[in-house]
């Protein structure tokens, strides 16, 4: 029995079963397609026909811009490339720089947030005007200037990858920091707090075992929320030139990049699938962080749990919504 409540608490699995009607779809629709982005990521060399940088088999060279055959299910590249792997191994540099943008912006913006808010002070006011500085730039363009100030012109793996996720970080920083800054600040006043302080609890451990636990409780819906938009930084990257070279790795808005010249020769293959990617991707990525942020919302969980609960049985609802006459009440009052 303590299993199935385990099994019923785990974090999606608990919100799936609190959303109903288009809530649930919109969840479950989500979750699906963040599914296959991550079964694409993880099974990329058993999916993909070929490697992301091949241009040739034992049959010889691809061609530049061969249509969907047998052979390539989605065509070539201006390049020589095949569609379909360069899509699947997308997915695989789509989530490596999700994991390291979110995992690098989560630790710098909680610990600054956290000593910001908790110390006070000049250090505090220092750190806000910082990360409003830095939040009033716009996300693309603030990405593009840290990915030349890292990379240094370098589109390597390391120079491309890594580079744009540590901008994406950069971009994301502000964001949590404003949050737990502003949980630390309501938490530090509160009664536990005040009891371990009088205790002789260090300040320290005051912050990482008693405010940080409380602090980042919203974290994982700005987390689902933020995923979509590094993805679409990532794409812009690459779009506008900053990404990564087709042998150092596969990235959807490089190949966008790659194919504007095919659009308007009729050769739609090489810019519809990794268009498509990008756009299902972040659908659903969006389509998890919004239903998450909504079934966490207390009034909308009150509303759906008062829209089932039904009347009880020796209670008739007139058309008014009002009592019908005959009502049974109980000593107190209270109906029956």
């Amino acid at each position: 029995m303590s299993r199935r409540r385990t099994w019923r608490s785990l974090p999606v699995v608990h919100q799936l079963r609190q959303s109903v009607g288009l809530q649930r779809g919109m969840l479950v629709t989500g979750l699906v397609l963040t599914g296959v982005l991550l079964l694409a990521a993880v099974f990329a060399p058993l999916l993909a026909p070929y490697g992301y940088g091949q241009l040739r088999d034992a049959d010889g060279a691809f061609g530049a811009q061969q249509p969907p055959s047998g052979d390539h299910l989605l065509g070539t590249t201006v390049g020589g490339y095949d569609v379909l792997s360069r899509v699947i191994y997308g997915s695989r540099t789509a989530v490596f720089v999700i994991v390291v943008a979110i995992v690098l912006s989560i630790v710098a913006g909680v610990l600054l947030g956290l000593v910001s808010g908790y110390l006070g002070g000049w250090l505090d006011r220092v750190l806000v005007v910082v990360a409003d500085a830095v939040y009033a730039f716009p996300s693309l363009l603030l990405a593009i200037v840290a990915a030349i100030v890292i990379s240094g012109g370098q589109s390597s793996l390391v120079g491309g990858v890594l580079a744009a996720a540590i901008s994406i970080t950069v971009v994301f920083i502000p964001q949590y920091f404003r949050v737990v800054r502003a949980e630390t600040v309501r938490i530090k006043s509160e009664a536990f707090v005040e009891s371990a302080r009088v205790v002789g609890t260090g300040t320290w451990r005051i912050m990482t075992r008693h405010v940080l636990r409380n602090a980042t409780r919203s974290l994982p819906l700005i987390v689902t929320l933020n995923a979509s938009e590094a993805i679409l930084t990532l794409a812009g990257l690459g779009f506008l030139g900053f990404g990564i070279q087709p042998t150092a790795a596969a990235e959807w808005g490089f190949d966008l990049n790659r194919s504007i010249s095919d659009v308007t020769s009729g050769i739609w293959w090489t810019s519809i699938f990794p268009g498509a990617a990008i756009v299902l991707t972040v659908l659903g990525l969006t389509l998890v962080g919004e239903s998450l942020n909504d079934l966490a919302d207390p009034r909308l969980r009150s509303r759906r749990r008062a829209a089932d609960v039904p009347p009880p049985a020796d209670v008739a609802v007139t058309p008014g919504g009002g009592l019908a006459a005959g009502t049974a009440a109980g000593p107190e009052g209270d109906l029956r």
